[in-house]
């Protein structure tokens, strides 16, 4: 699976950023999407993930703030970041998993300024 994210930046402490991942196949073929990060210094952390079936995990770092949605006519899960903090500052990591394989997307910044 090709995975192409996008939607990173710089945003102030508080604010709101949309990060999309979209995929080369269809959705409903990949049994588990989700988002990672890794801020420097630190090992790459789960941030959200959806099923196939709708079911969505948060870190509990996000919960609350984080939100994580699939549309599946565009190959697209998007990641709506809200109340944003300067921990959260990391790059973000679109991911697939299929049948027991994992791909990885490219990585997008996101920059939280206090």
């Amino acid at each position: 699976v090709q995975l192409q994210a996008s939607g990173g930046g710089l945003v102030q402490a508080g604010g709101s950023l949309r990060l999309s991942c979209a995929a080369s196949r269809r959705l409903f073929s990949i049994n588990v999407m989700g988002w990672y990060r890794q801020a420097p210094g630190k090992q790459r952390e789960l941030v959200a993930v959806i099923t196939t079936g709708g079911s969505t995990n948060f870190a509990e770092s996000v919960k609350g703030r984080f939100s994580i949605s699939r549309d599946n006519a565009k190959n697209t899960v998007y990641l709506q970041m809200n109340s944003l903090k300067p921990e959260d500052t990391a790059v973000y990591y679109c991911n697939a998993l299929v049948g027991g394989i994992s791909s990885w997307g490219q990585g997008t910044l996101v920059t939280v300024s206090s």
